[in-house]
């Protein structure tokens, strides 16, 4: 017996990374998992390869999560194809590191759009179904950078701004037997820290050495480590949390 049985969730930018580890987890705890990511393609391979246990079954949807076309198009062919929908994990992400006097306004609105309107977007269209069911659970992901990081003025800001979106979803969806948590990872091997590792010129395997230098346990962030706080939050052996965002970063917020 999985723990989401029966359950849908639905994971933002999880053809890789941190979404597809944790689309990974549900799916073998028995859920009927959507990846929903801007390349249609990618999304459905996949949901190809996630495990399918019981009577789960998973797809992949194309979407653009700042477009509100896009988003409602996304959650009802998931609610119409899988019967139903339980979680939402509101993990996509870009970034577009630049000093402030070097930063865009495309840099800035692009950030925004995609981490801040998509989780608006997604979450008032996830909403309406969890009102109605009186059940529902949303994670978002926030970030370590929420705390301020040089070079991400613009996604420090949508990281943080994620952190009050969560406390006020929950104020607001509390009532309906909604809970909305918060994940701020820190460093995770992910093709977007592969990514920074390059744009700084470090090899991979040093960036990850010294990124775990910084942190008490002395060792970097796995998507693992991340889905496994995920499935608790979205579990209802956390139905009495709500409203807060968990640090998952080996201590490094510590100081």
């Amino acid at each position: 017996m999985g723990r989401f049985d029966g359950r849908v969730a639905v994971i933002t930018g999880a053809a890789r990374g941190i979404g597809f580890g944790v689309a990974t987890r549900f799916a073998e705890e028995g859920a009927s998992v959507a990846i929903v990511d801007l390349d249609e393609a990618s999304a459905v391979d996949a949901a190809g390869r996630l495990p399918q246990p019981g009577q789960a079954t998973h797809i992949g949807v194309g979407a653009n999560v700042g477009s509100s076309a896009d988003v409602n198009a996304a959650v009802a062919r998931v609610v119409e194809e899988l019967g139903g929908l339980h979680i939402l994990m509101n993990n996509a992400g870009i970034t577009r590191d630049n000093l402030l006097f070097k930063m865009t306004e495309d840099d800035w609105d692009l950030v925004m759009n995609v981490h801040l309107k998509g989780a608006f977007l997604m979450s008032q269209a996830a909403q309406a179904h969890f009102v109605a069911q009186k059940y529902g659970k949303i994670v978002n992901v926030s970030s370590t950078s929420a705390l301020g990081n040089r070079g991400q003025a613009n996604y420090s800001a949508a990281k943080m701004g994620i952190q009050g979106f969560t406390r006020t979803l929950a104020i607001e969806l509390g009532p309906f037997g909604v809970n909305v948590n918060a994940i701020a990872p820190g460093f995770i091997v992910t093709e977007m820290t592969d990514a920074t590792a390059a744009r700084l010129k470090l090899d991979v395997d040093e960036f990850r050495r010294l990124s775990a230098e910084h942190n008490p346990v002395k060792r970097v962030g796995y998507p693992e480590d991340i889905a496994a706080a995920a499935a608790f939050l979205a579990s209802d052996e956390a139905s009495y949390i709500t409203g807060q965002t968990l640090y998952v970063d080996g201590g490094v917020s510590l100081g």
